[in-house]
């Protein structure tokens, strides 16, 4: 994505965040690149979740591009490096087991539960240094583990691509899949066609 080294990268994915929270926002790093970072692990890139709306994101961020407005999501530029920024959000129904037919915007906690994997659901401050766990993704990374946020039938009904992802992740991670997650997956199988 970028061709900035990993600690550039790093410093302006904290910029991104650190303008976000002087303006009077709440901003966090999201995703996967809190995983990673617990991990050990250089980070590809670092998505940001925020209470500002995709206006006010826009407005903080001059030359951004709305790729998502109606899910939340723009893309900010930081010195010619640009950021996922997404609006905490709650995703509403899901018609086409993909993607959510529409969202409404929430706060950490809301936008944690809606997201695929414990692991997944992360938040770190990195101007404050503090993780942000409402799902248990701390101890699933100790144990190794991959599982579904809340109900994993559920999950798997919002996105199908959700149980290659969880296959990927633990091959990748090297990680187990957590019972109830890996029953869910076999039952809901025929749903990846």
């Amino acid at each position: 994505m970028n061709a900035e080294s990993p600690a550039h990268l790093r410093q302006l994915a904290v910029e991104a965040v650190r303008r976000l929270q002087t303006s009077g926002f709440t901003a966090y790093w999201a995703g996967g690149c809190v995983r990673d970072i617990q991990l050990g692990r250089e980070p590809k890139d670092f998505d940001v979740a925020t209470n500002a709306t995709p206006d006010q994101v826009a407005g903080l961020f001059p030359g951004s591009v709305m790729v998502g407005k109606s899910f939340g999501v723009v893309r900010a530029p930081v010195s010619g490096v640009f950021f996922d920024v997404a609006t905490f959000r709650t995703d509403l129904s899901y018609s086409d087991g993909r993607r959510p037919d529409a969202v409404c915007f929430s706060d950490p906690p809301t936008d944690a539960a809606r997201r695929d994997f414990t692991i997944n659901a992360l938040f770190y401050d990195p101007v404050r240094d503090h993780i942000l766990d409402f799902a248990g993704g701390m101890e699933d990374l100790t144990r190794r583990v991959i599982r579904f946020v809340g109900n994993p039938r559920q999950r798997i009904q919002e996105d199908h691509l959700r149980m290659l992802r969880a296959v990927r992740f633990a091959a990748t991670l090297d990680f187990s899949l957590e019972p109830g997650t890996a029953s869910a997956i076999r039952d809901n199988a025929a749903l990846i066609t």
